[in-house]
Parts: structure tokens; sequence; C-alpha cells
């Protein structure tokens, strides 16, 4: 498959999973990695190229600066900072923050098509995506956050797992927030087409502990093992895979949310995804429940932005 993707961050753990489940899905022609860690990047180039003859149709990649991204289709994004000692939450997205916009004006200055798209996957990922749209002065629907596709992912992983059934045929959706205030979408739980209720395996309690193992699997994955990145790899394959086909798949995604009661943050609601990045958000048919879940996410949101505003003012 033809498209040329650069990853910013590539040396650290979650972008160099996500060069690696690029290279193996070949869903791509050209892969640049790109981080402030330079020798550390050619070292990742270095060791994926060592694999590429058992990859048929597997991309070229190296390493480079931002020079080196030019003509990119994608621009992933997933450079970020750890926690400190006694930081605040806010304090780290404060950091990230003003990361991410230096990123964001290197990226601004490079020669870009057109109608290149940004992925931002760093965290917290729906502020950063809201930051990208607000800040970086491209059309709204070339900017996408990563933002509910992995915890999708694990749910879909996880219900599999409990119920005994294969998680790829799995219908499910974590909509709102990447984080605490996340919503599952349980009335909307199927299995082939099948309403998940019906199956004899099924209960609700046991699709809301799928859920709560869904909501603490980064934390788990940070207690373990330091921090998740192969499953992170592939939710990204998912949307870059999505984006270059022009497949029209509709994803999780986080996008600025332009209108209704939603309006003002950028969250995850079911998204069509293709070669111009957001092609159309979806309006779900969720329970009364589920639909307050959003809202509260959505609020969950817009308060933290007001808190980096104010911040920001002082």
């Amino acid at each position: 498959m033809s498209g040329k993707v650069t990853i910013i961050g590539s040396a650290g753990r979650v972008g160099s999973n996500t060069a690696y489940a690029l290279q193996l899905g070949a869903c791509c022609s050209e892969i640049v990695l790109l981080d402030v860690a330079a020798e550390a990047a050619q070292g990742e180039a270095l060791d994926l190229t060592h694999g590429r003859a058992a990859i048929m149709g597997g991309p070229s990649i190296e390493a480079g600066g931002y020079d080196a991204i030019a003509g990119s289709d994608i621009v992933v994004i997933t450079a970020g900072l750890r926690r400190r000692p006694e930081e605040s939450r806010l304090q780290l997205i404060e950091r990230n923050t003003a990361l991410f916009r230096q990123i964001l004006s290197d990226v601004r200055g490079a020669a870009l098509p057109p109608d290149a798209i940004m992925l931002v996957v760093t965290n917290p990922v729906d502020v950063l995506t809201y930051v990208a749209a607000a800040e970086m002065g491209w059309a709204h629907h070339r900017i996408i956050g990563l933002g509910t596709v992995l915890d999708t992912l694990r749910f879909r992983s996880v219900l599999g797992r409990r119920l005994g059934i294969d998680p790829a045929k799995v219908e499910a959706l974590i909509l709102g927030e990447h984080g605490d205030s996340m919503v599952p979408a349980f009335s909307l739980l199927a299995y082939e087409g099948v309403p998940l209720p019906s199956l004899v395996e099924y209960s609700q309690e046991s699709a809301k502990e799928a859920f709560v193992a869904t909501r603490a699997a980064g934390a788990e994955c940070l207690r373990l093992k330091g921090g998740a990145g192969y499953a992170v790899g592939l939710a990204v394959r998912q949307v870059v895979t999505a984006i270059l086909q022009d497949a029209g798949e509709v994803l999780p995604v986080s996008t600025l949310q332009r209108s209704g009661e939603f309006a003002g943050v950028a969250f995850s609601l079911p998204t069509r995804v293709g070669r111009r990045g957001v092609l159309e958000v979806l309006t779900p048919k969720l329970s009364e429940e589920e639909h307050k879940g959003l809202l509260h996410s959505a609020e969950v949101l817009r308060e933290t932005l007001r808190s980096l505003a104010g911040r920001a003012a002082a």
C-alpha cells in the first residue's frame, strides 16, 4: 500500500511499537522515524530495516529530522513526557502541552501535502487533539486523535476472553474521553451482528466487569511493564490503514466537536475515517445512562481545558 507516514517520538515505547505494527501490516510504503533522541531513532530504523526482507511489500524505513518528513501523508505524534515525582496530573498535562505546541510549530514549517493528516497519540490525547485543532491552522477534518480506539480494542479483547468468543468478531464501542470518564456503549454490544445479550454466555455483570478491567488496563500495563505499547501500535495501525485505504471505516477516534451538546471539546464518537481524515461523525442511539455519561465526559474535558487556560493566564 502506498503512503508515507512519519512518527514523531519514535524512540519511545509507543513510537517504536507503532513503527513495528505499521511495518508488519505493510500498510504504507515509507516510514520516517523522528525523535529528539536522534541516535535512538536511527537505531530503531536500522533494527526495523534488518527485518524488511521478511515482509513482502514492507515499507522502507529511515530516521531523520523535520526535513525528512516532507511529503508525508500522515504525521503520527507519539512524543510525550513522563510524570515527575510529586507532580500533579495537571502539571504533567501543562508540560506535555508545551512540548506538543513546539512539535506543532515544527510540523507547520515542514513541506507537507495540503491534504496531510495529523494523528495525535500522545496523552492526554483529547486535550492535545483540541489544541491541534485550535492552533494548527489546518482544516479540522485533517486532525484526528487516537481517542478510544485502544480502549475499544481492549474492551473487545476482555469481553472475548471472558465469554470464550473471538474478540475480533465482538462489536463494541468505548466513547467519550480516553480517561476515567470513558463511556462503554453496553446497549450496542453484538457478536457477528447478534446482540450480545442473546448469547447464553453473556450477562450484564460480566460486561460491567469487562469494562472495569478495560478502564484499569493502562494502569495495569504501567504497573507490570512500565507502560503499554503493542496494543497502542495496533490501534494506530487500524487508523492509518483506514486513512490510506480510504476505507470509510467507523472508528471511535477523537475529533473536535463543533456543534451540539458536546461542542467545545475533542473526544470520541463513532467517526467514519478515510483519506480526507474525518468523513463523518455519527450520532449513535445510546441509552439514557450512556448519554448522560457522555455529557459528563465532555464536562470533565471542558474543566481540564479551563484549568489549563487559567494556569496560562496566571
